[in-house]
């Protein structure tokens, strides 16, 4: 048993990050020097309804009551104690979406996800009116898009959050959300300061204007959660919280709680990535890039999403919906086949030695292209898509290859943002990337560092990820020395968790990738064609 951790335990200076991400809800806890020592998860999955993407919150809470369980029997076996009380709590979750409710709190439509591409026409006119790019899973949008709709439950629609802000509700009871969330609401004030960081004032009254005009005038003051500055106690856990997030009964309420942040924010905390000109990589089931700005962009692209660090520093965002899903669907379908022949294999060994032998191809795939796509993806301008394949006719099809065009089909999307950002000459020396695609060491790295054109960077850090890094705004609320900026906490605290993997464009995989994206772009009609067709 571990003494050390066991005391960190029983004198409370834990501090604990939870993350609801695509696929699994993962509770991370951390000693007092923010070094993780325990951790649990929960597997969950979104689910199509009526043609949008959500998520059942009731599952959502029990999710989180499951991983911190879990993440209770993991420190248990490690130290032989429980948590009764902790130092903070921090709780992240996918970004942005719709969560609407009534007065009483009542859900008035199922919660919508970011993964949905079903507010295009909002997107479009809210950025001509703000002069501002809009990206479609933005909260506003979808408000908006409601409208547009003449959709019903606006007549008793009293508050809009996002799913962090939400569970953060349950537990705590405050409505409020971080900077960076809330800047996937809808833009903030430029220039604000953490203490001063507010929606847009501007934007808020065109928007009350623009709905007024449609007869159902909207205050974004009202109905979006309070934006609490990183560093600040944003609520205490309740005796009903409490009961929820540990229903074994161990934790007391009266825990502080950080604000609520969604996953990009806890990526750029898990990566160092807060300061300007630095930048990070978030690879799962969706896959997004940030590099914080040291200037404004000239111009509001659609393509590249401008929001915010947790300590209100602007960032430009290249996001992807898909990344792993359907690398995840060819694994089940391989498994399976090899199921039929009595060859069992772990999920983990298969996953290894197809991504190794995906190194092994053609640079150019071989002629094999692969699409990705489960759903929309708005930085390629598609607004539906079906996961396809294409081969060139006359070259031979191979297993090395066709896993290479998977992998590089899985962080294609980031090439596109990466050309418009190259062009705007933001430069960063390297990127620092974490999430699930990057678990096999010396591969997705090396294909990343050729398709950016930049170092990449891999932390040892990287499976504990978003949770960790949440559980690090946990500890800056904590911090003793109330004068340190985010910044250099995050440094600290990242660094102290040791060296980085780092991995420099080849050139033979930097051409390679090139002639793959120059016939991947020139096939995208195919794409569109085909999910025209079948894409429900």
């Amino acid at each position: 048993m571990d003494r050390k951790i066991s005391e960190a335990v029983a004198s409370g200076s834990c501090f604990l990050g939870i993350e609801l991400g695509s696929t699994r809800i993962k509770a991370v806890l951390t000693d007092a020097r923010l070094i993780p020592v325990a951790q649990g998860s929960f597997t969950w999955s979104d689910r199509l309804e009526g043609g949008i993407w959500t998520y059942d919150l009731d599952d959502a809470m029990k999710g989180v009551a499951a991983a911190y369980i879990d993440m209770k029997k993991d420190l248990k076996a490690k130290c032989g104690a429980v948590p009764e009380t902790l130092a903070g709590v921090g709780i992240s979750a996918m970004m942005h979406g719709y969560i609407a409710r009534d007065k009483a709190g009542k859900l008035l439509v199922p919660f919508r996800t970011w993964r949905n591409t079903i507010t295009a026409q909002a997107a479009e006119e809210l950025t001509r009116l703000f002069n501002f790019n809009i990206p479609q899973r933005w909260t506003i949008a979808h408000l908006y898009q409601a409208l547009l709709n003449n959709e019903p439950h606006l007549d008793y629609l009293d508050n809009v959050t996002a799913l962090e802000g939400y569970v953060h509700e349950m537990l705590t009871g405050e409505r409020v959300l971080g900077i960076d969330e809330a800047s996937g609401l809808m833009p903030l004030a430029p220039n604000a300061t953490p203490k001063t960081a507010k929606y847009d004032p501007d934007m808020a009254e065109k928007f009350r204007k623009l709905t007024a005009g449609k007869g159902r005038e909207m205050d974004i003051y009202k109905l979006f959660p309070k934006i609490v500055p990183c560093g600040e106690v944003a609520g205490r856990l309740t005796e009903k919280g409490a009961r929820l997030l540990d229903p074994e009964g161990d934790l007391k309420p009266g825990i502080p709680f950080c604000p609520p942040e969604g996953d990009a924010g806890t990526g750029m905390v898990a990566t160092a990535s807060v300061r300007p000109l630095t930048g990070n990589i978030s690879a799962g089931t969706s896959i997004f890039s940030m590099i914080v700005l040291d200037k404004p962009l000239s111009y509001p692209y659609p393509e590249i999403d401008v929001v915010c660090t947790p300590a209100g520093k602007q960032v430009a965002m290249a996001h992807c919906n898909t990344c792993t899903s359907d690398i995840n669907a060819w694994m089940g379908m391989f498994k399976q086949l090899l199921g039929t022949f009595g060859a069992e294999v772990s999920g983990g060994d298969l996953y290894e030695k197809l991504y190794k032998l995906a190194m092994t191809g053609d640079p150019d795939c071989g002629g094999t292209l692969s699409y990705n796509f489960f759903a929309g993806e708005p930085v390629m301008n598609l607004e539906k898509g079906c996961p396809m394949v294409l081969r060139e006719p006359g070259r031979e099809l191979t297993v090395a290859n066709f896993m290479r065009s998977l992998l590089i089909s899985s962080v294609a999307g980031l090439r596109y943002g990466a050309d418009i950002l190259d062009k705007e000459g933001v430069k960063v020396e390297k990127l620092t990337a974490h999430g699930g695609l990057l678990t096999t060491p010396g591969v997705v790295q090396k294909l990343l560092a050729a398709a950016l054109k930049t170092r990449i960077a891999v932390l040892k850090t990287a499976g504990e990820g978003g949770p960790w890094g949440m559980a690090i705004l946990a500890g800056f609320m904590g911090r003793k020395d109330r004068t340190k900026s985010l910044e250099d906490f995050v440094d600290e605290a990242v660094l102290a968790t040791g060296e980085a993997i780092l991995e420099d464009p080849e050139d033979d995989i930097v051409r390679g990738i090139d002639a793959y994206m120059q016939t991947y772009r020139a096939c995208m009609p195919a794409q569109t064609a085909a999910a025209s067709v079948l894409a429900k």
